[in-house]
């Protein structure tokens, strides 16, 4: 079911009202039911994959918490603990490595085997990859963690923890919620709080204008020019590039803030997901940024536990590596996501390795780093080496993005720029006007959060009369410029494959 579905605008509102008039002892009952039948709409079977996953980690944090109590040795404890985070990860990604990872490494042994001349006749299996199996998989992944590390006490009530790996609005997508600010809010049903209503309605407005009228409109020039690069090279391949910049943004912003905000709704706080990351002066400030659930995650329960940055520079920058070629994968089973991935992590690296001699060039030229000026290089810099990589984030194959690359490089075209053949790749002169416009729409609104300015707040002090005066015009802007296709079928969210 998508957030972007008509299925959705009737479904949400009605888990919402009765949610709120049911007695509070069945709030999280019903919260738990509406979750698995919200996952089932996709495919009824893979919720057994989520209740696979929620039997495992539950089972391994209450063994967890028997440790602390068990008559053993200290010693024992610890093999005790180990044995048990080492089966729930083994079993949980065990799940994940076959739905997404098997036939990517079957085709990758069988390319190995030719490039040596000898043919392997491998079967290929038919093997449909769960939507968010990835989100979810990584939420149990990081409750276990916590219990083994006295961060929280297990949870014993079975249904409040698998509201807590499936709830609804975050289930398929994210954001990547920890056990220790989730399940405590689950803990306690809520009542109506018109404040949270209002402005989680303002926060979901806002999530359908980024996904609905600005991700899914410039992704029909995206989408022309990636499948004929061939065709359309030099600057539509930049244009598009530019533009899938904001698509893969806006879509997955969209959904972070609709999930917020259908959350909010609830009287549940879920985690900011973006921080305006194109205002970023450097790549290691954007994925500060970005997708900030994941990153913490990697952060949290890979970095620092191979090390971080405490077993010297070398270690530092190969652990960063590992890291980062890590969440290429973890994005997608295929070599442009990983070499994705493991280019910025490269940014990052040589950021650090050259900033020795940055400092030495912006002292020798005599440059104020506070200026203006200085700060919006960086931030073009910035773009630049970010856009760039998506483009392996986009291409269908690795060879692929190296193709894209090239006729980016070698076609000379400025002119499509102002003959009007700009227009001919999907997007009509009106349609290409009206996302330039948005897009100006979003930097502003990114530009505020920036600088500390919460809109929504703002819009939340003024009367009553122009915040719904600001309501009615956004429901309707959305509507009257929503990319709705054909016979209204909704786009799917982009994140959801992963």
């Amino acid at each position: 079911m998508l957030f972007n579905s008509l299925d959705f605008l009737i479904f949400f509102p009605a888990v919402t009202l009765l949610y709120f008039i049911m007695p509070q002892k069945l709030k999280q009952m019903w919260l738990l039911v509406v979750s698995y039948y919200f996952y089932m709409c996709w495919n009824a079977k893979y919720a057994l994959l989520i209740l696979f996953s929620t039997a495992v980690t539950y089972a391994s944090g209450l063994l967890l918490e028997k440790a602390k109590t068990g008559p053993w040795d200290d010693a024992r404890k610890v093999r005790y603990k180990n044995l048990t985070v080492a089966l729930s990860f083994t079993l949980n990604l065990a799940v994940l490595f076959y739905f997404k990872y098997f036939n990517f490494t079957l085709d990758t042994i069988s390319g190995l085997f030719r490039a040596a001349h000898i043919e392997l006749n491998l079967p290929v299996f038919d093997i449909v990859l769960p939507v968010g199996i990835s989100f979810y998989t990584f939420q149990a992944l990081s409750y276990t963690m916590d219990v083994y590390r006295g961060e929280i006490y297990a949870e014993k009530n079975f249904f409040r923890y698998a509201l807590f790996v499936s709830f609804f609005p975050q289930l398929v997508a994210g954001p990547i919620e920890r056990s220790k600010n989730l399940i405590r809010q689950l803990a306690v049903p809520k009542k109506f709080n018109f404040e949270s209503a209002r402005d989680g309605a303002l926060l979901m407005i806002w999530g359908f204008f980024l996904k609905v009228v600005l991700a899914d409109r410039v992704a029909i020039f995206v989408d022309a020019v990636y499948a004929d690069y061939q065709t359309y090279g030099g600057w539509y391949l930049i244009v598009g590039t530019l533009f899938f910049a904001v698509q893969v943004y806006c879509d997955f912003y969209g959904y972070s803030v609709i999930a917020m905000g259908a959350a909010e709704i609830l009287g549940i706080h879920l985690m900011e997901n973006f921080d305006a990351p194109y205002f970023s002066t450097t790549v290691a400030e954007y994925w500060r940024k970005w997708h900030i659930s994941l990153t913490s995650w990697f952060k949290d329960y890979l970095y620092i536990p191979l090390g971080g940055s405490k077993k010297g520079i070398v270690r530092k920058h190969i652990n960063k590596m590992a890291v980062f070629l890590v969440s290429g994968l973890w994005h997608g089973a295929s070599f442009s996501y990983v070499a994705w991935g493991g280019l910025n992590g490269l940014y990052q690296v040589m950021g650090e390795l050259l900033k020795p001699a940055r400092d030495r060039l912006t002292a020798f030229l005599r440059l104020n780093r506070e200026s203006f000026g200085h700060k919006l290089a960086k931030m073009a810099c910035t773009l630049f080496l970010v856009d760039f990589s998506l483009i392996f984030f986009r291409a269908d194959r690795f060879l692929d993005a190296i193709a894209i690359i090239r006729q980016i490089g070698t076609v000379n075209n400025p002119w499509i720029l102002f003959d009007g053949s700009i227009y001919e790749c999907g997007l009509d002169q009106k349609n290409f006007f009206v996302a330039l416009v948005c897009i100006a729409i979003l930097l502003f609104a990114d530009y505020c959060k920036h600088k500390g300015i919460a809109l929504r707040k703002e819009i939340a002090k003024q009367d009553y009369w122009f915040r719904w005066l600001v309501i009615s015009a956004s429901v309707c802007a959305i509507l009257i410029f929503g990319i709705w296709g054909t016979e209204y079928n909704a786009a799917g969210f982009l994140y959801f494959q992963f």
